[in-house]
């Protein structure tokens, strides 16, 4: 059994991207040769020079949600200071946060969510978050995760399209802010669903993909709603278990048939990985929509992918062992090692690194 320290590395708070770049494309790259053992700096402008003809390039079009939602006990008298003050209820003991993470059964009014305060939230609580929208707790679950119910007869998503935060990674250390609703989302975004970006594909502009097809390669769309079984910081019991948190992912026979017939496949993100590789798992390329609980650790055979996109990610996650079992664990670590001595920026707004 894996030791989650075995995949730990320092990174100084000031290598974390707190905002993104002004251009999406003009991130750098750091792409790793697995077979070699080798790596170089590049930018990410480059990445049509590593493809070619009959390369598949796979792309997570999940639309991220402002599923973020500030709220208060129901009861507990409180005055709004401003829909962009994440902080307006932070004096209030009343106070309630809530990450939705996805609909429970495919209805858009039962969501399971990530609570705070957890501990205090019991079954039959009543959270306000606007006037007219409010929901009740009708589940628990571990490490504050609660099922809500919300009271509204209208559209949710246009709901939280109104009332809802773009739910940033807690380790920027900041409120949302206008802008992020455009840059916290890929431009090929379009089945919402979401409760974090899939932030390999934020890099990519049209001219890009563009550039990428001109390269030759072959464009296709899957969909991972990235949730608990993504982001969720990891426990003992995830690596007993060998699972993780159930997410949403679809592929359609059009994208399947294009992978079937690529001579490699190129996923973007770590999402696009669990979607290709679950999809093996069930049988092959195919239409699917199902949910996935894979944990990919090394150890793991990949069937599928053949070269794979993605940011710098967390110490100790789920997302670093996968990138270790593509690459090796050894070799990753000396890599982010020499991404931290050279200045490369992490996590969701930072740089990117291609495996090839």
């Amino acid at each position: 059994m894996e030791i989650i320290p075995n995949f730990d590395y320092h990174l100084p708070q000031e290598r974390i991207a707190v905002r993104p770049l002004e251009d999406r494309a003009a991130s750098r790259m750091l792409v790793l040769h697995r077979r070699e053992r080798r790596w170089e700096d590049r930018l990410f402008r480059d990445l049509p020079e590593y493809l070619a003809p009959g390369d598949c390039l796979v792309l997570n079009d999940s639309k991220v949600i402002p599923s973020r939602l500030y709220g208060h006990r129901a009861g507990v008298h409180a005055l709004p200071v401003g829909k962009n003050n994440p902080k307006r209820w932070q004096n209030l003991s009343g106070r309630v946060e809530a990450l939705l993470v996805r609909p429970v059964g495919g209805d858009p009014h039962v969501w399971e969510a990530l609570v705070h305060p957890g501990r205090k939230m019991r079954t039959g609580e009543r959270v306000k978050f606007a006037e007219g929208f409010e929901a009740e707790i009708v589940g628990r679950g571990e490490y504050g995760q609660r099922t809500l119910r919300f009271d509204y007869d209208g559209d949710i998503f246009a709901k939280l399209d109104e009332v809802g935060h773009v739910p940033l990674p807690p380790y920027l250390h900041r409120p949302d802010e206008p802008a992020d609703r455009v840059r916290y989302q890929t431009v090929f975004a379009r089945e919402p669903g979401s409760s974090a970006a899939p932030t390999a594909g934020l890099h990519f502009t049209p001219e890009t993909l563009e550039k990428c097809r001109a390269a030759g390669a072959e464009l296709v769309y899957v969909t991972l709603h990235v949730g608990l079984g993504t982001f969720q910081p990891l426990h003992e019991e995830m690596l007993r278990e060998g699972r993780l948190h159930p997410e949403f992912y679809h592929i359609t026979e059009g994208a399947a048939a294009k992978m079937r017939a690529a001579r490699r496949v190129v996923a973007v993100g770590t999402t696009s990985v669990r979607t290709i590789e679950s999809a093996m798992l069930r049988g092959g390329l195919a239409e699917t929509a199902a949910e996935t609980e894979l944990f990919i650790r090394p150890g793991f055979e990949f069937r599928a992918t053949g070269a794979m996109l993605t940011n710098f990610h967390l110490p100790k996650s789920s997302l670093l062992m996968l990138v270790s079992a593509f690459a090796g664990r050894e070799f990753v670590l000396d890599a982010y090692r020499h991404a931290v001595e050279a200045e490369y920026r992490f996590y969701s707004y930072g740089d990117c690194m291609l495996i090839v």
